[in-house]
Parts: C-alpha cells; sequence; structure tokens
C-alpha cells in the first residue's frame, strides 16, 4: 500500500533517525506532506508520527511500543504504518513486525507485518 494522502483522522507512521532529520524517503514524504517536524525523531508531527529506526533495534522496539500504547489512547485516529526499519535501517519484517503485537484495529499495518503477525 502506497500511502499518498491522508483523510482527516489519518496519521502516517514513518522511520526516522535519532536527530530527526527528515532527509529522504518516508521521513522526507512525512515533512513534505503530513507535518513531520525537522529535529524530532518520535512522535505525533502534524498527520504524521516518527519512529527511530536509526539507533538500533532496541531503540525501534522501545519506540514501536510506545506508539502501540499512544495508538490505543488514541482511538479516534487511524494510524497508516509504513514498513518502517526496512528500508534504509536494514531490517526484515519478520525483525520489526513483532513489535507491534497487540496493536488495535486503528493501526493499519503493511501487508508484510500482518502476515508475520498472523503465524504467530
Amino acid at each position: 500500500m502506497r500511502i499518498e494522502h491522508l483523510a482527516p483522522g489519518e496519521i502516517f507512521v514513518f522511520g526516522s533517525n535519532g536527530s530527526g532529520a527528515h532527509g529522504g524517503g518516508a521521513a522526507g514524504f512525512a515533512l513534505d506532506r503530513f507535518g513531520a517536524i525537522w529535529g524530532q525523531a518520535e512522535g505525533l508531527q502534524g498527520q504524521s508520527y516518527g519512529i527511530d529506526t536509526m539507533s538500533g533495534l532496541s531503540v525501534l522496539e522501545r519506540q514501536a511500543k510506545r506508539f502501540v500504547v499512544f495508538a490505543a489512547d488514541h482511538p479516534e485516529l487511524r494510524f497508516l504504518v509504513t514498513e518502517l526499519g526496512c528500508g534504509i535501517a536494514g531490517y526484515r519484517p519478520a525483525d520489526v513486525a513483532p513489535f507491534f503485537t497487540g496493536a488495535g484495529e486503528n493501526v493499519v499495518l503493511p501487508a508484510s507485518f500482518r502476515e508475520i503477525l498472523a503465524e504467530d
């Protein structure tokens, strides 16, 4: 699923780096289109939500788990998660998908993540 536009209440969830330098890929797209804030690595930013994928798998895991809680606290929003961590960060979907276990119905995961979670 390629995300080009967002409806009101939809949030683009993208992979960031620790300094919030949203220079390219999904982070650059979030900066250009969905209100990501230069210098903010994690959290809600306009109509986007950043998760640091470049500072190690343990950081990604902690932030993904915080995101799952945030999404649960905001059922009025619909979160569209990119295949974060699986591009420039170099992880495989099997490395990242388990961090989203327990995500609610308002979290739309990429097909690769859904397939892995369905296997468990």
